[in-house]
């Protein structure tokens, strides 16, 4: 079955490049976000795990762990961040998880069950391993994106979309189109008028149902 918004991510145990996670455990109390790619050394994911290293700080700030996920292995994965770095100018700090069995990427439907890859596979036997998925505190599924093999991800999107589910979380607001930190948010129908202005104060009122104010700090 697919992994959909608001369930509970896989728990699993696997070898990353910063040694053994168990992955709820490695996640503990903070905001999570898993990437994964076909495979090492190849010239589109270099650049974005690239990008996701030069924006350690910005994850930093978001108390956001980030984690790699690939089909190669950890011996694999070593030599090609020194690739990544040298590229990009920036050190990875994030573990990269060695999925050499195919059994997070299935567990994450980003593979169908049959998958099998023998010695020698290709990025393209991997393809659909190109995915982002954002994970809450309490281990429940927010966001997910997945992009085609020809297509970089766009990691100020990630960050962008970030901001809005932590900006969101648990509160009765959404965000608008083109939304970014700082600007006003909609206010959820559940509340009325009088409801919405003693919890946000004042309401801009566009239309019956589209009303927002300022986001909350």
């Amino acid at each position: 079955m697919a992994l959909r918004i608001n369930d509970t991510v896989p728990n699993f145990t696997a070898q990353t490049s910063q040694g053994d996670i168990t992955f709820h455990d490695w996640i503990g109390d903070s905001w999570a976000i898993l990437f994964s790619h076909p495979k090492d050394f190849t010239p589109v994911c270099t650049t974005e795990f690239g990008a996701v290293a030069q924006l350690a700080d910005e994850w930093a700030k978001r108390g956001t762990k980030v984690i790699g996920v690939s089909v190669d292995g950890v011996d694999e994965h070593m030599k090609w961040i020194g690739d990544i770095e040298s590229f990009a100018g920036a050190d990875v700090t994030f573990p990269i998880i060695a999925d050499e069995g195919l059994a997070v990427s299935k567990a994450f439907d980003m593979l169908p069950a049959e998958a099998y890859m023998p010695d020698g596979r290709t990025p393209a036997d991997s393809a659909t391993v190109r995915s982002v998925f954002i994970i809450s505190p309490d281990k429940k599924l927010q966001l997910s994106m997945t992009y085609p093999m020809s297509v970089g991800r766009n990691f100020a999107e990630v960050l962008r979309a970030l901001d809005a589910l932590q900006a969101t979380y648990g509160t009765p607001i959404a965000t608008p189109a083109n939304w970014t930190a700082g600007q006003d948010v909609i206010v959820a129908l559940s509340l009325d008028d009088a409801a919405a202005k003693e919890k946000f104060g004042e309401l801009d009122i566009k239309l019956p149902y589209l009303r927002t104010a300022k986001a909350p700090s």
